[in-house]
């Protein structure tokens, strides 16, 4: 009896293994591949034949003639290996001032808030002293990969790209137009531009 429960069991296990371990990641992978083969791949970004990023992930970029993402707390920033945000609340002081190196402990401490975040997005877009600066140039997100900035962000840095690269600022917005998607399923969320995509698409410009 014993021996005939075991053989039982061990047959039942090796059928488990081999519909939930081989036969379910099979079907389910080749759906996706045929269905939705570029999410399932991680949706990728090419350059010259060569990955360059993805629609899913941001990345940094701090030449004047590129859209600047959102600030990142990722590492040193969109590092996927260390997502995640400041963990820090709306009323903490070294969110929104702050905070310098110890010259006692001689750590590195140095945190920028959203003071200086703000006071950096008005000098690098030529902006007044008193410009009010979208939330999203100025505060990290949760993941510290979101790969979008709000519209109103991007459209305060048109001017900055545009004088960099030479162009009309009419031209960056046609582009920054483009590469600008609504609200999922047009209620889930706020409109949003991809940074990535939206750098890649003004390299492939013609001037």
């Amino acid at each position: 009896m014993l021996v005939k429960v075991t053989l039982i069991a061990i047959r039942a296990t090796l059928v488990l293994a081999l519909l939930t371990g081989i036969v379910f990641p099979l079907v389910v992978t080749g759906i996706a591949q045929v269905a939705f083969k570029d999410s399932a791949n991680g949706s990728l970004l090419y350059k010259d034949g060569k990955v360059v990023g993805s629609r899913l992930t941001g990345q940094p970029f701090t030449k004047p003639e590129y859209f600047h993402p959102r600030p990142s707390a990722a590492g040193s920033g969109y590092a996927g290996e260390a997502s995640g945000g400041t963990n820090l609340g709306p009323t903490s002081n070294k969110l929104i001032l702050g905070q310098k190196d110890d010259p006692q402990t001689k750590a590195d401490e140095s945190f920028a808030g959203i003071k200086q975040l703000a006071e950096q997005y008005r000098l690098e877009n030529s902006l007044a002293p008193d410009a009010l600066v979208p939330v999203d140039a100025v505060t990290r997100s949760g993941s510290g990969l979101d790969p979008d900035i709000s519209p109103q962000n991007a459209k305060l840095q048109t001017a900055r790209v545009a004088k960099a690269r030479n162009l009309p600022e009419q031209a960056i917005e046609d582009v920054v137009h483009q590469n600008t998607h609504a609200p999922t399923l047009g209620f889930l969320g706020e409109p949003r531009v991809n940074v990535t995509t939206l750098n890649l698409a003004l390299d492939n410009l013609k001037r």
